[in-house]
């Protein structure tokens, strides 16, 4: 069944330019979703200063704090999404994260800047998969890596944003404006989804009539069913550990330049926002397209697309850790930061097509529970926990060799997985869809 049949769709997402107008917006607010996730990792020395905190308790706020709340919050709001109105959920989220990160900008001590990041991990967990829900029931399967590697470019996107304003916004008026010039237009954006954005009817027709005479899945049955894949198994742990390492480079790479190399956070802001927004953004789209490419002629490639986005990159990462001089490092980051956030396109790609439509949502959630949990919430405070340890031997290089050591483990460990996804996947893999 065709999903651009007239007959089929009366959503209105028949019309391909609304497709992509919905898939923009979708895009936009994951922007705005890493714009307000990340911006601390640029704001992170000052804030360090100002309120007097160690590595370990920004690693906390970075990391761990944030994606506990993100994680629990995640489960129960996509389980909500397979069976309410997906776009309210993402437009009421948005509202939600923008506001807490405007109030990050008024907190006086550690303690209330830890509690409105909680605020903007729980409203962060109803972006991701009611979006994933929406793009899958919008695009077919031989387009739906693209399309997934589209939104997921808006990680880049908002790390574009959030390291160019964040950077200079601070460098003039100081790291409490920053946040509340970034967190308020989000506000604005929720209108805009919740007022010209269509929810798409569940796709396939056949499984829509299927719900009717079929109890819905429950969260403990889409969890064993994924579970009982070892496709998943392995694929979820590698993407979990490339995100380790993408979120360990993303949150500290910022301090590292500016400890070891004395750079400005302005500077800082301009390189990073070419490397890591644009140069990313064309690496996630890229790598999606590849993947959907290549996934079709032999479904090996969807492991295979990320032990090649982390593998090959990881000499640059090293050198780029061991470098003398701060420009130096810079050129060698270029290459690995355009390939970061690759791993979630292909990831979520063979998960959706595990598991039935009505258990996307909550198989996305699962999937950005492990993600989340090992790359978000364990990455950036191991690595502050590990330079605090190093400090007294090393001053402020402690700070690289955490880094080095623990990107380096997670990537080598994350590609064996892929080797080992790789064994299983066509026998798992069902595709749904022609």
């Amino acid at each position: 069944m065709s999903l651009e049949s007239a007959d089929v769709r009366s959503d209105g997402y028949s019309n391909s330019r609304y497709r992509y107008y919905a898939l923009a917006l979708l895009t936009t607010s994951y922007m705005f979703n890493f714009v307000d996730r990340q911006i601390l990792s640029i704001l992170q020395e000052p804030i360090k200063a100002d309120l007097g905190l160690s590595d370990t308790q920004l690693g906390l706020l970075t990391g761990f704090a944030f994606a506990v709340f993100y994680i629990v919050m995640g489960l129960p709001i996509a389980r909500w999404a397979d069976r309410g109105n997906r776009r309210n959920i993402i437009a009421y989220s948005v509202g939600l994260w923008s506001f807490m990160t405007a109030a990050c900008g008024l907190a006086q001590n550690y303690w209330q800047l830890l509690l409105a990041r909680i605020g903007v991990g729980v409203g962060e967990a109803g972006c991701s998969p009611p979006s994933h829900s929406m793009i899958s029931d919008i695009f077919p399967m031989k387009e739906r890596a693209t399309a997934i590697a589209t939104y997921n470019s808006g990680v880049n996107i908002g790390m574009l944003v959030g390291f160019l304003m964040g950077g200079w916004i601070q460098e003039y008026f100081g790291w409490r404006v920053a946040l509340m010039a970034v967190g308020i237009p989000g506000i604005l954006l929720a209108l805009v989804i919740k007022f010209t954005v269509k929810e798409p009817q569940r796709q396939l027709a056949k499984a829509m009539e299927n719900q009717a005479a079929e109890p819905h899945p429950t969260l403990l049955e889409t969890i064993k069913l994924l579970w009982s894949k070892k496709t998943f198994r392995y694929m979820v742990f590698a993407g979990s550990l490339a995100s380790f390492s993408a979120y360990s480079l993303y949150s500290w790479t910022p301090s590292f330049l500016i400890r070891s190399f004395g750079m400005s956070t302005g500077t800082v802001g301009n390189w990073l926002a070419l490397t890591i927004g644009v140069g990313g953004a064309l690496g996630t789209f890229s790598m999606g397209y590849v993947a959907d490419r290549l996934g079709l002629k032999d479904c090996r490639w969807y492991p295979g697309s990320i032990a090649l986005a982390y593998g090959l990159p990881l000499p640059l990462v090293a050198a780029m850790l061991l470098s003398s001089d701060g420009m130096t490092s810079l050129l060698f980051f270029i290459i690995p930061a355009a390939l970061q956030a690759t791993y979630l396109a292909p990831l979520i790609t063979v998960t959706h097509s595990l598991v039935k439509p009505s258990m996307r949502a909550v198989s996305s959630a699962v999937v950005l529970l492990m993600v989340n949990l090992i790359g978000l919430g364990f990455g950036p405070v191991l690595v502050g926990g590990l330079s605090d340890y190093l400090e007294p031997s090393y001053g402020n290089e402690s700070l690289r060799y955490s880094l080095l050591f623990w990107v380096s483990t997670a990537t080598l460990v994350c590609l064996t997985l892929c080797a080992l996804t790789a064994k299983h996947i066509r026998k798992d893999m069902a595709v749904e869809e022609d």
